[in-house]
């Protein structure tokens, strides 16, 4: 009887052997990747990151307990430090989590510097969905030069927010001197710098697929007239180029516009790269036996490009799509610090990473720094997933260690 089923159990086992093999020999290019990718632990750890954070981007309005402009300040708490909710203190227990009432004086003897005396007698409770401030769930409003170049996209109109509190307002990231709630703050920056991320991503993308196409499927003189191009892009420096637009820029550009042409530049200038690697990859491509056979059926370059030599490049360009992310942040970021992106009243990395140069912040208000952890934990996610895509888009990065 136990023979019988030992035997059994073997043969399960090598059923369910053969099927995985059938399963790994069967599989699609992408199956494969994902196969690989999930055994790279840092990748993975990466991506749940990067996914939490790119959410907390997505939906931040409705995580925001606050309008993170200045119409959403809190004039009672500028400069606040940070309220940490608790669940219990020497009053008791509470099921509920709150946060302490206070009261703000400046002194004298503190430099007339804002003292908070908190009475933990008088507590503040933490409320689940409550009504606030109203927003656009759906908002890509853009405010262009001239009267009909206006763009006014909004749906699904809410004022309905995760969490606040009973009475008064609450802050886990404390608050800035006008008094803007640092996590909504937070939160905007972060959809701001992944939506520029995204647009000059997607430019780049475009323009490195159709020029580096074009220049590794004819060659000759059109890929000599396209990698001259290329090349000039290449070594255009980044900072002065951006030092010049800045000083043409009109005063009376909004916030949006300005947010829109930063995208824009970044776009045209993050394509050459894409698009060697694509031009290399067609050169060898283009004389493949399947790229001759559907020449003489009648395709079209287009159609054979598209079609076929793409597709056959379609995980080195999502590899290299990711990769190109947090590069296309950290420069907004980059500019956007030394004053020459966007700026107030728009929300992004950048721009919040102003306020930690000041000697001020340093010494006193700390918090500032919080932001940074966000920055760095979205560049590292990014870069860690990168890589992990790139060693499992290489079928042969496991023979290579």
């Amino acid at each position: 009887m136990a023979e019988t089923a030992s035997t059994a159990l073997s043969d399960e086992a090598a059923l369910a052997e053969q099927k995985r093999k059938e399963a790994y020999f069967s599989a699609g290019q992408l199956q494969l990747i994902w196969a690989r990718f999930k055994k790279n632990r840092s990748a993975m750890v990466g991506g749940i990151v990067l996914l939490a954070l790119v959410s907390m981007g997505v939906f931040a309005p409705f995580l925001s307990p606050y309008d993170p402009t200045i119409a959403g300040r809190d004039k009672t708490y500028q400069n606040g430090a940070p309220q940490i909710p608790y669940f219990w203190d020497q009053n008791g227990f509470s099921v509920r989590p709150f946060i302490y009432s206070y009261s703000r004086t400046r002194s004298a003897a503190s430099n007339f510097r804002w003292v908070t005396s908190v009475d933990k007698d008088k507590r503040r409770y933490l409320e689940l969905f409550v009504s606030g401030w109203e927003y656009h769930v759906i908002d890509l409003s853009l405010d262009l030069p001239g009267d009909f170049f206006d763009i006014d996209i909004q749906f699904l109109k809410s004022t309905t927010h995760l969490f606040g509190v009973t009475e008064g307002q609450i802050h886990l990231f404390g608050t800035d001197s006008p008094g803007k709630d640092i996590f909504s703050r937070t939160l905007h920056a972060i959809y701001t710098s992944l939506a520029v991320g995204t647009i000059g991503v997607f430019i780049a993308f475009v323009l490195a697929l159709v020029i580096g196409g074009l220049s590794g499927y004819y060659g000759g003189w059109i890929d000599a007239v396209l990698q001259m191009i290329t090349d000039a892009i290449r070594t255009v420096p980044a900072i002065p180029l951006f030092m010049a637009l800045a000083a043409f820029l009109p005063d009376e550009w909004s916030a949006e516009l300005r947010f829109l042409f930063i995208s824009i530049i970044l776009g045209l200038i993050g394509w050459p790269t894409l698009a060697r690697r694509v031009r290399t990859h067609l050169l060898t491509e283009r004389s493949q036996d399947y790229v001759l056979a559907a020449q003489l059926c009648g395709a079209s370059p287009g159609h054979v490009i598209r079609r076929h030599l793409l597709p056959s490049f379609t995980s080195y360009i999502i590899v290299d799509l990711v990769i190109s992310f947090p590069y296309m942040v950290l420069s907004e970021t980059a500019l956007s610090f030394i004053g020459l992106g966007l700026k107030d009243p728009v929300n992004s990395l950048g721009v919040m990473l102003q306020n930690v140069t000041k000697a001020d912040v340093l010494l006193n208000y700390q918090w500032y720094f919080i932001p940074v952890i966000f920055f760095m934990a979205l560049v590292l996610a990014f870069v860690f997933v990168g890589d992990g895509l790139r060693d499992a888009a290489d079928p042969y990065a496991s023979t290579k260690k």
